[in-house]
């Protein structure tokens, strides 16, 4: 599915990448096989994405609920540069859009 060697940038391209990484979480739990799927691409793009386990904690649950609106995952929160944020969902979506924007 994807390569299993991260991608290697500049120290500045890095800085960057990991400066836009603090903006986004994904929301996730362990067994599931879709997530897996964003989480490896999250290890292949070398990204600093932030974990929220919705079965290990419940506050990253109700935060979900609350922002999303439902507690399906994959799901990838953005927070955007103006503060709103987007709410994710789908594991193909959430892929392509960490492609495109940091591929």
């Amino acid at each position: 599915m994807f390569s299993a060697t991260p991608i290697v940038r500049s120290a500045e391209a890095q800085a960057e990448i990991d400066r836009a990484g603090q903006r986004l979480a994904l929301y996730h739990f362990m067994s599931c096989p879709f997530c897996q799927r964003v989480r490896s691409q999250i290890e292949r793009l070398a990204l600093p994405i932030e974990l929220r386990d919705i079965q290990r904690d419940p506050q990253h649950r109700q935060d979900l609920m609350a922002g999303g609106g439902r507690t399906m995952v994959p799901c990838l929160r953005i927070e955007k540069e103006d503060g709103t944020v987007e709410w994710m969902y789908e594991s193909a979506d959430i892929n392509r859009y960490l492609e495109r924007r940091f591929g």
